[in-house]
């Protein structure tokens, strides 16, 4: 492998500093200079420009537009990792969620989704593929299996509005307890870029989640495929004990925005995620 020019990757950083600052100060469908200009005004050459911007494009930052430019992408859809309770439930993520169904059948389980459901790989259960839409644009196709004995009845309807996990306690008297989440980065095929108006083997987040109930049986097995260029997640670390010094008599902390200082004294982040990543 061909080693870089001495400085080379520093320029390129420096490089992709300044145009992150651009992108930070402006709004989403804003342009940015061109190559060109930002080449004269950086002292640096194209392919070195180039390589920077192909970093923030690849990074869902920047959208290049042939014949037009560049411009500020859109914002990310931002879900935080952490809850401001003890329960599962996590703080929801950006944006106005909806859902349009793909697929609604009863099938039977096989044999790897039965052995994550405990059931017989004979047993029937409800598979349902949906397309996860923020504020109308696709962000995530999500793929739902439930235990048919668990939710007789269960619609299409049920799983196109609202909240599923209400309709499982309203409905079903399931009362969801725990989810362990594992989440790892793929790309998309193209029957999944075609449903997310993304470039074939774009960057993406895969979800895994198994949830169980309050009498720990497994009650949704959910497999979901995020597009790596609009969602992200942020967590909160807990990396010591409070501080021995009461908060200030408004509950404000420097640093943290009013209202926050108990959420972040409070809350720890595990690795293994426990919750639910907006997929309801």
């Amino acid at each position: 492998m061909d080693r870089e020019a001495p400085g080379a990757v520093l320029k390129r950083e420096r490089a992709r500093g300044v145009i992150l600052e651009l992108v930070e100060s402006r709004s989403p469908g804003d342009p940015i200079p061109s190559e060109r200009a930002l080449c004269a005004e950086l002292g640096v050459s194209r392919p070195t420009l180039r390589a920077a911007v192909d970093e923030l494009v690849a990074a869902g930052l920047l959208v290049r537009e042939h014949g037009r430019g560049m411009f500020v992408a859109p914002a990310k859809i931002t879900q935080e990792m952490v809850s401001e309770q003890t329960t599962m439930s996590l703080p929801p993520a950006a944006g106005s969620w909806s859902s349009r169904l793909l697929e609604f059948a009863t099938v039977a389980a096989g044999a790897r989704v039965g052995r994550k459901l405990r059931i017989s790989p004979a047993a029937e259960i409800v598979y349902a593929a949906r397309l996860r839409l923020v504020d109308g644009a696709p962000m995530a196709v999500e793929h739902l299996h439930v235990p048919t004995a668990l939710v007789p009845g269960l619609t299409a309807r049920e799983l196109e509005s609202g909240h599923l996990h209400e309709h499982l306690r309203e409905r079903h008297g399931i009362r969801v307890h725990e989810a362990v989440q594992a989440i790892e980065p793929t790309v998309v095929t193209q029957a999944e870029a075609e449903l997310l108006d993304v470039p074939e083997l774009s960057p993406a987040l895969l979800f895994e989640r198994l949830t169980t109930d309050t009498r720990r049986r497994p009650v949704e097995y959910v497999h979901s495929l995020y597009r790596g260029d609009r969602y992200r997640l942020v967590s909160r670390l807990t990396l010591g004990p409070a501080p021995a010094a009461p908060p200030e008599p408004d509950g404000h902390h420097p640093g943290i925005p009013p209202g926050e200082f108990a959420y972040a004294r409070r809350d720890t982040f595990r690795s293994s995620t426990v919750g639910d990543v907006q997929a309801d």
